[in-house]
């Protein structure tokens, strides 16, 4: 696969890359996303982009042998299995979760080696630490203890918010949610997503007239549809 300039893509907000994914008519426009069960821990962070490392997690129980933070070491030696830098992406496979996935630790070792984010089923802790830190984290709440948390399995698929992800799989995620990218698509989703906001921009600039009427928005908007359909049959007949 060829390298894909990430800092490219972060320069939009989520809603803008489901958006622009959606001209490309390369899945349906329900899938491709995590439900609102998981939320951005730090929805005043920019957006992150990178490849899954995925990973199971247990809480419940104590480890057979070893401690929490054994697989560490394992987990980032992984990273480089795959094509950028990645996010890590946590199942937890407690129903209901009982401790926290992560915590300082954790988000500052995987920093270390280069992780964009942290994405869990689970819930998060140490949060004030983590914002420190600059590191993207998505949970769906907050536990104060670790339980007995160890990882279970690394390089799986997993299923976190809806959504399964595998690894290796793309991801753009920010205070919105967090969305895969096809691979297929992700080298003309960044160059879409400008055209696409030139578009919608038909309509935010009539909006911001001294003086607009009902007349004048149908103008616009029809422009904006118009511009939008235009950009998608363009970039189909280019796949």
């Amino acid at each position: 696969m060829a390298s894909l300039d990430l800092a490219a893509l972060a320069q939009f907000d989520t809603p803008t890359i489901c958006n622009t994914i959606e001209l490309f008519q390369v899945r349906p426009r329900t899938v491709g996303y995590m439900d609102s069960r998981i939320r951005a821990c730090f929805p005043e962070m920019p957006p992150a982009v990178g490849y899954a490392a995925t990973a199971t997690m247990r809480c419940a129980e104590p480890r057979r042998d070893g401690d929490v933070y054994e697989t560490l070491d394992q987990q980032v030696s992984r990273f480089a299995e795959l094509p950028g830098a990645p996010i890590v992406v946590y199942q937890d496979l407690d129903d209901p979760c009982l401790a926290a996935t992560f915590g300082e630790v954790m988000c500052t070792t995987y920093k270390a080696f280069g992780a964009q984010a942290l994405i869990t089923s689970g819930a998060a802790r140490d949060l004030d630490q983590v914002r420190r830190i600059g590191f993207p984290a998505f949970s769906n709440g907050v536990i104060c203890s670790h339980g007995y948390s160890h990882t279970v399995d690394l390089h799986r698929p997993v299923r976190v918010g809806g959504l399964t992800i595998h690894p290796g799989d793309l991801l753009h995620c920010d205070a919105n949610g967090v969305a895969t990218i096809p691979l297929e698509i992700a080298s003309e989703i960044a160059g879409a997503a400008a055209e696409f906001m030139q578009t919608e921009a038909i309509v935010l600039e009539y909006l911001t007239r001294p003086e607009v009427t009902v007349a004048g928005f149908g103008e616009a908007r029809r422009g904006m549809m118009e511009a939008q359909a235009a950009l998608s049959r363009r970039v189909r007949a280019a796949k």
